[in-house]
């Protein structure tokens, strides 16, 4: 073969390399796989939202309007319902990210067996099945439950009291559901945090709690942010935890939307509600994010 068909060869492959390689070529997979599972799914659900109720079907085909969204946003009966979602997505959140700052500390200073203990009672949470979890959590929770007889022993109750069917209940159940996401979201961050630094604070006369909060809460806010917006966005959604633990007289967006679709089959008002829900999840996401930046920015290397 002449040297020039040898260049002109390596040089085709080259070419033919560099479009192989090309990043949006690599990601392409991925996009179309976003746009027939995610994007188009939602297009069409937008779309149902927009049509008008009827009582003899799901919709009336070929028809446009804004009542649902006018009757989701200005109905005394959807806004409590929104409001309760709300307040439960913030309550959730606290009490999740709280514990799981402290459980994913112990993880951090703990060593050998203990260390992996803990980790191990995370990650076997996430491997269990969310309708396993939560049956456990109604019989830990129950009159003759465990956690019941503990009160009456330590005579903190007279006699056992039920604690599901409730806001309590429904409150455990989620905080159980995403405590391992909001404790591994922080722990990433804290496995990375040089000790040393704390070392030399408590070398400068620093206390236990006074380095935790001046060194180390300041070095773990991303992964906290990180979790509180996993927890918030599960939460207000939630529907699995507030169905089975809950009361039958707070429901949240998710039980009110499966109501009307499967019960009412009013699929225009259950869509309609669906992506309400989902604007104000993306709403306070946007707002954590633009608070944060700084932070989110460090966890992430940029």
């Amino acid at each position: 073969m002449a040297p020039t068909d040898h260049t002109s060869t390596l040089s085709a492959l080259e070419t033919v390399r560099e479009r192989v390689y090309r990043p949006e070529l690599l990601v392409a997979p991925l996009v179309i796989f976003e746009l027939a599972f995610f994007v188009v799914p939602l297009l069409m659900l937008v779309r149902v939202s927009l049509f008008e109720q009827t009582t003899s079907g799901a919709y009336v085909a070929g028809t446009f309007t804004l009542a649902n969204y006018q009757e989701v946003l200005f109905s005394s009966h959807f806004q409590e319902i929104l409001f309760f979602s709300f307040k439960f997505a913030v309550l959730v959140t606290a009490i999740a990210t709280l514990l799981s700052v402290f459980f994913a500390y112990a993880i951090w200073r703990a060593d050998g067996m203990l260390k992996n203990a803990l980790l191990f009672i995370v990650v076997v949470t996430l491997l269990t099945t969310l309708v396993v979890r939560l049956f456990s959590i109604l019989i830990i929770l129950s009159p003759n439950g465990p956690f019941n007889q503990l009160l009456v022993a330590i005579q903190v109750l007279r006699e056992p009291t039920l604690l599901v069917t409730n806001l309590f209940g429904a409150t455990v159940g989620q905080v159980y559901t995403i405590f391992p996401y909001t404790v591994l979201s922080i722990y990433s961050v804290l496995s990375i945090l040089d000790w040393t630094k704390v070392e030399a604070a408590r070398d400068l006369g620093a206390t236990e709690l006074k380095s935790f909060r001046e060194v180390v809460l300041p070095q773990i806010t991303s992964g906290i942010l990180v979790g509180a917006v996993i927890s918030f966005a599960w939460s207000f959604g939630a529907y699995a935890a507030p169905f089975l633990l809950g009361s039958t007289s707070q429901d949240t967006a998710a039980m009110e939307v499966y109501r009307l679709m499967v019960t009412r089959f009013n699929w225009p008002l259950a869509t309609a509600l669906s992506f309400v829900v989902l604007m104000v999840v993306l709403a306070s996401v946007s707002l954590l994010f633009f608070v944060m930046d700084d932070n989110l920015g460090e966890a992430y290397g940029a």
